[in-house]
């Protein structure tokens, strides 16, 4: 009897993990769209985790995330994004440029879809309003393109000698076009030249140096968005080998030895979208959700680049940085 009774406790004991396995109710998921790759975006990523956990969300804890990376490769996009629709994921985080976001909003109508958009997401079509987006697509703009006028003028501060600024653009992408006119407009009030440059990919930004290293401008603007945030090393590496001071939209290329940023922060951007995600898990929709308007810019010099290229940085930039780099 004892032993029966006792090969029958085992019995309830081995039993027991799969009854409560069985009731533990399955972790929400979110869907990470994005076009470039994970090594480039490892620390915005972060505060896309810090900003889930500021509202009560744990990867892993009672949250779980599924990234889907392009690779820099736009045309694998639409795949992805349908594997997340199929993957039923709760909410779609398109944080990748606009073609992550157009690439969600076609695979799905249902699904909430966030972004983080450089430029008027209504002038982009994305949300009718800012106040209202409506529909199942919201997020934040943290003005990477409009902002690009603004580096034109801090370049002339920091160099009122030059009189030719090169500005590098991605062709393909919808948010380049009004930044090239900004720019024009401004060149033409301060009596700049601007000269076009385009690239979409790492072989095609090696082409443009060649081509400015034959042209020689006196400084260069970068664009904000793909493929340039995930070219920073080359961009670097390229602006330092020709000696061309170079302004960039994000403080991560002066971290890596970019001369100068000024930009709307990125790492604070995915902070929102995490906040959000974590509302959207929570019941809210995105209809209700305003689009999120970047409040925290960033000047950004690296001092060290700025001796090597012979440049003497004026006080008043220095004074109105938010960090220089020794």
């Amino acid at each position: 009897m004892k032993r029966r009774a006792f090969i029958a406790g085992l019995g309830g004991a081995a039993a027991w993990p799969v009854a409560v396995r069985a009731q533990t109710p399955t972790l929400p998921v979110i869907g990470i769209l994005h076009m470039q790759s994970p090594e480039a975006y490892a620390e915005p990523m972060r505060a896309f985790r810090q900003g889930l956990k500021e509202g009560g969300h744990v990867e892993g804890n009672n949250v779980s995330i599924e990234y889907r990376w392009a690779e820099n490769q736009v045309e694998r996009l639409a795949e992805l994004a349908a594997e997340l629709v199929r993957r039923r994921v709760a909410v779609i985080a398109a944080t990748g440029g606009i073609p992550s976001v157009l690439a969600a909003r076609q695979a799905t109508t249902a699904t909430p879809i966030l972004f983080v958009s450089g430029n008027d997401p209504v002038k982009l079509g994305l949300v009718p309003s800012l106040a209202r987006p409506g529909g199942n697509v919201t997020g934040v703009n943290f003005f990477g393109v409009e902002l690009t006028a603004k580096r034109l003028e801090l370049l002339r501060e920091l160099m009122p000698a030059a009189t030719r600024i090169a500005l590098l653009i991605n062709p393909a992408s919808p948010e380049q076009g009004s930044s090239v006119t900004e720019v024009e407009t401004a060149a033409r009030v301060i009596g700049l030249q601007v000269r076009i440059l385009t690239a979409g990919n790492s072989r095609e930004i090696s082409a443009a140096f060649a081509n400015m290293a034959r042209e020689r401008p006196d400084a260069l603007i970068v664009g904000a968005g793909p493929p340039f945030n995930g070219r920073r090393i080359q961009l670097a590496h390229l602006a330092s080998y020709h000696r061309i001071p170079t302004i960039y939209a994000q403080r991560q290329n002066v971290d890596i030895g970019g001369l100068m940023s000024y930009g709307a922060s990125l790492t604070d951007a995915y902070r929102q979208i995490g906040l959000y995600a974590g509302r959207i898990l929570k019941g809210e929709k995105p209809a209700d959700l305003p689009v999120v308007q970047s409040t925290k810019f960033e000047l950004v010099i690296n001092a060290e680049t700025a001796r090597m290229l012979g440049i003497d940085v004026p006080q008043s930039l220095l004074a109105r940085a938010d960090e220089v780099i020794e």
